[in-house]
């Protein structure tokens, strides 16, 4: 017993107690960890409590990468609400360093005979990460939806926030404060909603009658550490303006900026890209593209129960427009 609750907290990331009180039914517990802990059980191999092995012909899937990026639980509540309406149980699975990975929890999902699996951001929308676990949903005919962008040869439907649109609105609205020199901070070369930013971002600079230089674009892993490293370069090479593919991301630039005795946004302005929790709190609150996610959850759901119950969905990917927020981190840009 004791090494059963120390390999599964190793393996979730919490004290050994904390196990101890979801396998005991005691409160204390957050919903999250306690789906957690019983994931681990399942993927170690060790058999539930009987009270907590429950009915599980009406549950579906949510992975989701993380959440600390506020964006995450946010989706996670749409979802789930939306799916609780449709008299269905939704199993968050998210993945922590070094724990459960998303081929796992597909494992563990296809033992558990879930009736659909929700992706909200994921390997999915990576080109060089393995997509193994993926084809063996399609080849299950397991009712899947993916929420912003999927990599080509996955024919699931997908719901996604409009990467173009989010770009167009946040340069012209920079360039609109006079700011000439525009970087971006980016995710990953393989992350395909921010190929997608980057390719609107070139477009829109060449119909303005300019080019974007390369040396204005940083790429980064999706953080406010990655966003303060990457904005430090940029900030090196003379930029004004910075778009930023997540509002954490956005959040590092900012915290660079003053790191370099800079005024946000008397001298740097930054747009972030979510409108996730609390933006409106920062200092200075954050200008951001909100993506509508109560209606990009809700279709999701409404895409995975018309598979559910056997009708035909389309593959492809259904699109949903953004909306800029102008708040106090962005400004007119200093001339002299």
């Amino acid at each position: 017993m004791t090494r059963r609750l120390a390999q599964v907290a190793k393996k979730v990331g919490v004290s050994e107690a904390t196990v101890s009180r979801v396998l005991n039914g005691k409160p204390g517990v957050s919903e999250a960890t306690r789906q957690s802990v019983l994931t681990a059980l399942d993927v170690l191999g060790y058999e539930r409590p009987t009270q907590l092995r429950g009915e599980r012909a009406r549950l579906v899937g949510l992975v989701l990468p993380e959440l600390q990026n506020p964006i995450f639980p946010a989706f996670a509540e749409v979802i789930g609400g939306a799916l609780a309406q449709q008299g269905l149980t939704p199993v968050l699975c998210t993945q922590t360093k070094g724990g459960v990975s998303e081929a796992d929890y597909v494992e563990l999902l296809l033992q558990q005979q879930v009736s659909g699996v929700v992706f909200a951001g994921g390997l999915f929308a990576q080109a060089d990460a393995p997509h193994d676990h993926y084809r063996l949903l399609a080849e299950r005919r397991i009712p899947v939806v993916l929420v912003n962008a999927s990599i080509d040869g996955l024919d699931f439907p997908c719901i996604s926030c409009d990467d173009a649109v989010a770009v167009e609105q946040a340069w012209r609205h920079l360039a609109s404060l006079g700011h000439e020199h525009i970087g971006l901070v980016l995710g990953p070369g393989d992350h395909v909603p921010s190929r997608r930013k980057l390719a609107a971002a070139q477009a829109v600079a060449e119909a303005a009658g300019t080019e974007l230089p390369e040396e204005y674009v940083e790429r980064s892993m999706f953080s406010l550490e990655g966003g303060q490293a990457a904005t430090g370069r940029l900030l090196g090479r003379g930029v004004t303006g910075i778009i930023c593919a997540s509002d954490p991301l956005a959040l590092g630039a900012v915290r660079a900026a003053r790191r370099r005795g800079l005024a946000v946004p008397g001298d740097v302005s930054v747009v972030g890209f979510d409108d996730s929790a609390f933006m409106n709190c920062t200092e200075p609150p954050l200008t951001t593209v909100r993506q509508p996610i109560e209606a990009m959850g809700r279709a999701a759901v409404e895409l995975l129960t018309a598979q559910i119950q056997g009708g035909e969905v389309p593959p492809g990917e259904l699109l949903f427009e953004p909306e800029l927020v102008v708040r106090g981190s962005t400004a007119q840009v200093r001339r002299g």
